[in-house]
Order: C-alpha cells, then sequence, then structure tokens
C-alpha cells in the first residue's frame, strides 16, 4: 500500500490499474471463449467433421497460450517494478528493545523518541 501512495511516477500506478481492469475482464473472456471452443470441438468430433474440430481446440490453444503470455509478462513487470522500488525506497528505523537494567523514566523517553518517527518512514 506504501508503493500506492508514494507520489512517484503516476504512470506505473496507471499501468497497474489497467492491467488489473484488464485481467478482470480478459479472465472470464478467455474462460468463457475457452470453453466454448472447446464444446464446439466436442460437438464437431461426434456429429460433423474432424478438421473443424482440430480448428477449434488449435484455436482454444492459442487463444490460452497468448492469455498466459500476457499474464506473465505483465505480473513480471509489475514485480520488476516493485522491487526496484523496495531496493531505491527503503526506510528503516532501529528501535531499542526495552532492557531489565534501564530506569522506567528512561524507558518512557526512549518510546516518545520512537514516536517522533517521520510519516514515511517504516518501523523494522
Amino acid at each position: 500500500l506504501q508503493w500506492l501512495r508514494n507520489p512517484g511516477p503516476q504512470h506505473e500506478k496507471r499501468t497497474l490499474f489497467g492491467d488489473m481492469v484488464c485481467f478482470l475482464f480478459i479472465t472470464p473472456l478467455a474462460t468463457i471463449s475457452g470453453w466454448l471452443c472447446l464444446r464446439g470441438a466436442v460437438d464437431h468430433l461426434h456429429f460433423s467433421s474432424r478438421l473443424e474440430a482440430v480448428g477449434l481446440i488449435a484455436l482454444t490453444v492459442a487463444l490460452f497460450t497468448i492469455y498466459l503470455f500476457w499474464t506473465l509478462v505483465s505480473f513480471r513487470y509489475h514485480c520488476r517494478l516493485y522491487n526496484e522500488w523496495r531496493r531505491t525506497n527503503q526506510r528503516v528505523i532501529l528501535l531499542i528493545p526495552k532492557s531489565a537494567n534501564v530506569p522506567s523514566n528512561q524507558q518512557s523517553l526512549l518510546g516518545l523518541q520512537s514516536l517522533k518517527r517521520n510519516s514515511k518512514e517504516t518501523v523494522v
């Protein structure tokens, strides 16, 4: 979520949003189209020519190959962008653990110091 709130390049976020919308529309369409092609291939095998059935099976294989290729390329692209963002946007805060030999007033001061951190920093 921090990556989405980051005021960095907006084209990366638009690309992610566009790919998510395409994925949500293309997945059911590819599933239904593949099912219909296979159903037609089965019907053609039983009642009609085998050549049309082979063509429908080839169409189904091509459809799912293109769908899987697009999904993998898109997923790999967004993973690469996310990993690059993680590599270049590291903010780390070191929290000092409470120890038994530190007086309670010093522990409360340590706790106040950890509350005064920048909102863009990540607690580790």
